[in-house]
């Protein structure tokens, strides 16, 4: 549609599907055999409600919004009248060939369309009515009230029979009722079943011989209930107002299941014998569900069983289902490096598959209180999760506590200055959820023994004594800054420029002075280093030659091992010493490695032997300086 379905429903033979909707008033009739748009008639008014009264689409009734009742037959429109008040709904009384018309009226009009009149109307003892039906069993009449009633009636003798007074038994104890329960939806099942819907949204299902309900389902939403139908196959009754559809049972009223459009319902549609649904919605596109549970597709799309079938889940065990993959690190860690080749485990790019059970076993015989570790870990992020939310203290955090006060001084400060600034204040780090990490993991925390930190250091700290300086100059003053000085604010003073040029050579100063310490430390780390390699070599040792390796010198295999045993950084600056790496300092804080590749006696040889076919080369050389070009034609000789 356009913009809005308003109803939707099926005809008798199964294959027409006719839907309503606006704007412009419009009704559209899809051939379900041929998947497609049968055809598509505008109206002039808005349809209220519709009947289908042949098996296929050739005889439709509409009830529009403006009194009018339009009759349609095959080639399109056929008739066109009018009933005294607005219509809300009416029914078709096959027997007779009587239309039942309700709405703002006490009377219940009648349409015979065989004489192509009206007859006598029904005088009800309601003020309006809503909704009504006919059974079609034994052609019972009924319709509901806005007082909360419903009535029946004999066709047969134009006659009250009986009287159900729905408002009272819709209410129970756990139901809030703001006003008048009215009766917004009927629907007959078989000879004695009745379900009512409220417009509090309460479903009642009476039987025909008594005047209590056999049952109340409460949708717990307070909407007006919208329409019902009932589900023979599984005995259950779906019921939709605006915002759900709820399938229940009728006989104990538990819940089947629920669907819940994303847009509000304005009719809802069951298939017969079938399990497709389709709805109505307050938007363009209408709903079309498939329960396969409530009966098997139609026959026009028998693939839905076929997709259904495929969805469904098989439980397939999958090889490595029942298996945790470990690395070789966690194999030592858990002491079971010797199954390496074993049926037990099974080898899978960088680690191994093992089964899980002997996992968790080995485990726990490793660290048998794993889990109690676990629990009081769990516990303990809990306590602390309940103490972030009630009054906070000013407490430092257990990681990084040296810039946690910094940080909190400087925020003190800012909240002292009296000044205020129209400038957008940033948030504080401590109360970022971002970084906080920052605060709580040890990983964090701040090595102050580095050195980034020492040569960093000072300027961190100049910094925040120029920041605490600006404040206090702040604090001073107590009047407003005028337009003149604003526009001077970017620009510093001779005061400030000497105070700026007297703070860089301080910090200057004090870098040149950790760096001189930094070496320091270095120069004495390298002997004493150089020491326990002088130990190291002094101490007899003794050597395996493996099979298949080849033996060159003691001292070349010393010198191996000991590097093997070495860390990196220790490593890297021996191979600085020999001149392969070179490692210099370029800006604060900063680092700069060089490469160079060491070459081979061979390389060394044949670069001497060229330098010298060079030089001899240019020893036997010639000179042809002497010789000069021929003069071209017209050119006199030098």
């Amino acid at each position: 549609m356009p913009t809005v379905c308003t109803t939707i429903k099926v005809s008798k033979d199964g294959q027409y599907i006719l839907a309503t909707g606006t704007y412009k008033p419009r009704v559209r009739c899809y051939d379900t055999y041929q998947l497609s748009l049968k055809f598509e008639r505008c109206l002039d008014s808005e349809v209220v409600t519709f009947e289908i009264l042949s098996d296929d689409y050739s005889k439709i009734v509409f009830l529009h919004n403006d009194r009018y009742i339009e009759f349609h037959s095959q080639s399109g429109f056929y008739y066109k009248t009018r009933i005294p008040k607005f219509g809300r709904d009416f029914s078709y009384h096959y027997p007779s060939c009587d239309l039942y018309f309700v709405g703002a009226s006490s009377e219940v009009y009648r349409l015979n369309l065989e004489q192509g009149r009206y007859l006598n109307p029904l005088q009800t003892d309601a003020a309006e009515n809503n909704v009504c039906d006919i059974n079609a069993v034994h052609g019972l009449f009924a319709t509901g009230t806005i007082e909360g009633r419903v009535e029946c009636w004999d066709p047969r003798v134009r006659k009250r029979v009986g009287m159900l007074d729905c408002a009272l038994n819709s209410v129970t104890a756990d139901s809030e009722i703001n006003s008048l329960p009215t009766i917004s939806a009927l629907k007959f099942n078989g000879a004695l079943t009745m379900a009512v819907g409220t417009s509090t949204g309460q479903v009642l299902l009476y039987d025909l011989r008594s005047d209590k309900p056999l049952l109340v389902k409460d949708h717990q939403y307070g909407l007006p209930i919208k329409s019902v139908h009932f589900q023979d196959s599984l005995d259950l009754v779906l019921s939709a107002d605006s915002r759900i559809v709820k399938m229940w049972n009728k006989n104990s009223g538990k819940i089947f299941t629920s669907l819940e459009p994303e847009h509000d319902l304005n009719d809802v549609c069951l298939y017969p014998n079938s399990g497709m649904l389709l709805t109505a919605n307050e938007s363009p596109k209408m709903g079309i569900y498939y329960i396969p549970v409530l009966g098997p597709a139609p026959r026009w799309c028998s693939f839905l069983d076929n997709l259904t079938e495929e969805l469904e889940e098989n439980p397939e065990s999958t090889v490595y289902d029942d298996y945790k993959f470990v690395t070789k690190k966690d194999l030592e860690n858990l002491g079971l490096t010797h199954l390496i080749g074993s049926p037990f485990l099974r080898a899978y790019m960088h680690g191994f598959f093992m089964d899980i059970r002997l996992y968790h076993k080995v485990k726990l015989m490793v660290n048998p209180f794993a889990y109690e570790e676990y629990r009081k870990d769990k516990i303990r992020q809990k306590i602390e999760e309940t103490r972030a939310q009630r009054v906070q203290l000013k407490k430092l955090p257990k990681v990084n506590k040296e810039l946690a006060l910094k940080l909190i001084e400087e925020e003190e400060e800012k909240q002292k200055s009296t000044l205020k600034r129209k400038v957008k204040s940033l948030p504080n780090i401590l109360t970022d959820d971002r970084f906080k990490v920052m605060f709580e993991n040890p990983d964090f925390q701040v090595d102050e023994e580095s050195e980034e930190f020492r040569l960093l250091n000072p300027l961190v700290s100049r910094i925040s004594e120029k920041r605490k300086k600006k404040l206090r100059l702040l604090e001073q003053q107590e009047l407003p800054k005028t337009e003149e000085e604003e526009e001077r604010e970017g620009k510093p003073s001779d005061a400030e420029s000497s105070e700026s040029s007297d703070d860089e050579k301080a910090w200057v100063e004090e870098v040149r002075k950790q760096r001189r310490l930094l070496q320091q430390e270095e120069r004495v780390k390298r002997l004493e280093q150089l020491r326990e390699d002088q130990q190291t070599v002094l101490k007899p040792q003794f050597y395996e030659i493996k099979a298949g390796e080849e033996f060159r010198s003691f001292r070349e295999s010393a010198t191996k091992q000991r590097l093997m045993n070495k860390t990196l950084e220790d490593r890297l600056k021996l191979e600085a010493k020999h001149g392969t790496l070179n490692v210099s300092d370029t800006t604060v804080g900063s680092k700069q490695l060089t490469f160079t590749l060491k070459r081979s006696e061979q390389q060394k040889k044949q670069q001497e032997a060229e330098k010298l076919h060079r030089q001899e080369r240019k020893k036997l050389r010639r000179s042809a300086g002497h010789l000069r070009s021929r003069p071209r034609r017209g050119q006199p000789f030098h």
